[in-house]
This record gives C-alpha cells, structure tokens and sequence, in this order.
C-alpha cells in the first residue's frame, strides 16, 4: 500500500490535473472507489470509476469490495452506500450537501404522520423516494428511485394502501402512470420545481425540431408536454437510441455531461428555470461537491458517514426489498 503524505502545499496552489493526480494515488493507497451521481460537476464524472443515478449507485455500493467508498453526490446517498456497507469507510466530500426533498420529511414528523395513516388505514404500505434520511428509510416498508418506482408500486396489491413520500411531483405521475391512487407526501425537488413551462415553450419554438425530455420530479405542466419521461439514466438512454438531434433536457443540466459524451453529433440544450436570468438549474447541493473538496476529504478521512448500528439495521431492509424487486 502506498504511503498517504501529507498536504505538501496549500491545495488552492494546485492544478486540476494536480488535484487529479493526488486523488487517484490517493485512491490507490486507500483502496478506494469513487462513485459519482450525474448530476456533479464534469470533472468529478470524469475521474470516478462509476457513474450513474440512484439505482445503479445503490447496487455499486452494495457490490464494491473496496475498502473506502468516495461518494460524490449527496448525503442521503451516502448514508445508503453506509447502510449498504456498514463495515466500509464512506467519505463525502462535503457534508453540507443536503436535498430539499429529504429536508421535506424530517424523521419526527414522517413517524408522527405514519403513525396517524396506519391508524386511519389499516395495512398501509410506506413507499419512500431514496431522496430521505437514513431514519426515515428506517421507519418505511420500501425504498424506491425514479428508475424503478412503477414496478416496486405495480408489485403492491391493489386493496393495500400506499403512502408516497415525500416527492408530490413523482407520485402524481406514478399515479397516472399506474392508475394507482395514493396518499402523497407534499415535498418537492427544488431543482425540478424550478423549470418554467413558459419558458420551455419559448425554447421549443426557437428550436422546432427539438424533443422534451424530463425528469418525473417536474411539475405536470412540463410532464404533459414532454416528449419522452424517465429518470436519469432513462433519459441519457433515450438520447442515445433516438434518431433526434436536438433535445430540451428538464432536468439537472449535469447529466448533459454524460449525454453530449455518448452522442457528440447531438445537442443538448438546458431546461430554463421560471426566474429571469437564470440560464440553468443546477442543484446547488450537488454542486458543493468539488475536486478541491474531493481531494482533502481522502487525504484527511473526513468527512466520514457514520450512522447508529440499530439505525444501519432498521433501514437496510427496505433498501434490500427495493433491490430485489429490482432485479
């Protein structure tokens, strides 16, 4: 194994292709993998060893025999690479990368609410987005992303209730999609609560022969209109086998990244937000993430996830039904 040094010079003195360099000895040394979500900055994507959205993070996680886990993303993403792997050492670059749609359901008043829907419906099932904390994924019965959320909905019996939580957007569209009805939790994605269908339309008619993609966390309005739907990976998947050129992509403009690698005679061009002057929507949690931030977490081991065993337990078991009903 190598020997980690210290910090030699200030870390604001180095290059990129510096700050590349010590993070792939370092990842050597640590035994490391870095997994990135497609929404970090095109650097970050450039030097993980996977790419992906919150699905194939999830089975990466669970998969990896490395010793340390770099998770570029978000925390709720990282407590599910720890919950995943309770003996491995998971960093993430900044701790301060939150979601709005976790923050939407603190723990205490996602039981206090649970607790007052089992009462009212007896038998209830608790399906939960993986956008939320380790505690509340300890208190659901399922765990779902937007790449299998249909499947995991179609897999309850139709005389079971369901509560959807906690992104309102998501359900409305699954409730349509699957003809299910449920109780849906009132959060929502700032990024994807952010496009302007008035200013999408003005793109579509500068650019007539463009299709709408978006992401099921948009608002209706802009689900309605779009050309095609899926999740993340979905959509940079459909940009690859569509004979289309141009495409107005709704969501979080980092997976563009990944899209204009794949198909580089295409376009791509980003959703515009409601707020004048805005050009795009970035996650501003994703965001904090950075190669600077990426470099001192492995040198120093920190900042680390760590999480209660009991919790670990309680909240891996709905993360595993998620997964086998994946397969």
């Amino acid at each position: 194994m190598e020997t980690i040094i210290e910090a030699a010079t200030d870390v604001a003195q180095l290059t990129d292709e510096e700050l590349v360099a010590e993070i792939q000895r370092l990842k050597r040394a640590l035994n490391a993998v870095i997994l990135a979500h497609y929404y970090q900055y095109s650097e970050i994507q450039e030097l993980a060893d996977f790419v992906g959205d919150s699905l194939e993070l999830s089975r990466k996680a669970q998969q990896t025999d490395a010793d340390t886990i770099v998770f570029c993303g978000v925390h709720f993403m990282a407590e599910t690479a720890k919950i995943l792997n309770p003996t491995k050492r998971v960093l993430l670059p900044d701790l301060a990368a939150g979601c709005s749609l976790a923050d939407s359901a603190p723990a205490d008043e996602f039981r206090r609410v649970l607790e007052q829907l089992r009462a009212e419906y007896p038998g209830l099932v608790a399906i939960t987005y993986i956008n939320c904390s380790a505690e509340v994924k300890a208190l659901s019965d399922i765990i779902c992303t937007s790449s299998n959320a249909e499947r995991i909905i179609r897999s309850v019996p139709e005389n079971v209730p369901i509560l959807f939580s906690p992104d309102r957007n998501l359900g409305a569209y699954l409730q349509r999609k699957t003809g299910r009805k449920m109780l849906l939790w009132n959060g929502t994605c700032i990024v994807h609560q952010s496009f302007s269908i008035r200013r999408i339309e003005e793109q579509l008619a500068e650019h007539p022969d463009a299709e709408l993609i978006a992401h099921p966390e948009c608002e209706d309005a802009i689900l309605s209109r779009a050309h095609f739907i899926g999740s993340t990976s979905a959509l940079l998947r459909y940009t690859i086998e569509s004979p289309r050129t141009t495409f107005i992509v709704a969501t979080e403009p980092g997976i563009i990244h990944q899209m204009e690698k794949a198909s580089p005679h295409k376009r791509f061009i980003a959703a515009l937000p409601e707020k004048e002057g805005c050009r795009c929507s970035e996650c501003p949690y994703m965001k904090l993430n950075t190669l600077e931030k990426l470099y001192l977490c492995m040198l120093r081991g920190e900042p680390e996830v760590r999480l209660d065993p009991e919790l670990i337990e309680r909240a891996r078991r709905p993360l595993e039904r998620m997964l086998e009903l994946s397969r």
